[in-house]
């Protein structure tokens, strides 16, 4: 089987392909070489947190220009898959890192701003191994009555529970998933994914409407049922476009808004 380099090679020495009825006839070399990187980021080679070879180093493995290599890496880096770092080189971005812990958290304070809040107080109502329904099986790529872990958590600021999410995740990526192991963590909870799991979420599709407090969520957060919370369901995605957790959340905005910066 060709290597990633052998790849590159051969699509550096054969020039754009054909054309062919109803297919591109070719795509930038910048976004095949962009594709083999993330091949090595899927296979493992460099791990979250990793220095990843120089650009030079790069452009000599797979045989192409440093400049077609370095604009690969700023669409990585776009992509929040890699992080520059002046005078030390680029690495694997990872979810501990200070700058990512809220990149899938866009819920701020009206007054003041994250850092002023403090950190969120995280309590594990509940983590159980289940067969999968139907709607969360189809939701996470599975078969129905495939296994899954549910936990359901609540995040609190400054005392007052403000989230209250359902979270399904693939049995298999996941074995050994604990309430004890999630309440142990003190970052991020992506992070453990990532470093417990070696599972790391790229990127998520969520979907906002406004809905009422129903009993148990009005108990749980601490208001009157009818209460208008903000309802935020998620598909997180590891590499591949591969779905690894699907998650509904329901948010207090009386202290809080949900902000999404548009680029």
């Amino acid at each position: 089987m060709a290597n990633a380099a052998d790849k590159a090679a051969s699509i550096s020495d054969a020039g754009p392909a054909a054309p062919t009825t109803g297919t591109p006839a070719f795509s930038p070399l910048y976004q095949q070489i962009k594709g083999l990187i993330l091949q090595s980021l899927q296979a493992g080679e460099w791990k979250p947190g990793d220095l990843i070879p120089s650009e030079l180093e790069l452009a000599g493995r797979f045989r192409v220009s440093q400049g077609t290599v370095r604009k690969a890496i700023d669409e990585l880096s776009a992509d929040n898959l890699l992080v520059r770092r002046q005078g030390k080189g680029t690495f694997v971005a990872t979810h501990s890192e200070q700058q990512v812990q809220y990149r899938f958290l866009r819920l701020e304070p009206d007054s003041g701003n994250r850092a002023s809040q403090g950190p969120a107080e995280r309590q594990i109502l509940d983590c159980r191994r289940l067969r999968a329904p139907a709607e969360v099986a189809r939701m996470l790529g599975l078969r129905s009555g495939e296994p899954v872990f549910e936990v359901r958590r609540v995040l609190s600021f400054q005392g007052v529970p403000t989230i209250l999410e359902d979270l399904w995740l693939p049995g298999d990526p996941f074995k050994g998933l604990s309430s004890e192991t999630l309440a142990n963590h003190q970052g991020a909870m992506y992070a453990l994914f990532e470093s417990q799991f070696g599972v790391r979420m790229v990127r998520a599709n969520e979907k906002l409407k406004a809905v009422a407090a129903d009993a148990e969520s009005a108990q749980t957060l601490g208001v009157a049922p009818g209460f208008p919370l903000l309802s935020v369901e998620r598909v997180a995605y590891t590499y591949n476009d591969t779905p690894m957790e699907y998650r509904r959340g329901l948010y207090r905005t009386d202290h809080h808004h949900y902000h999404n910066e548009l680029s």
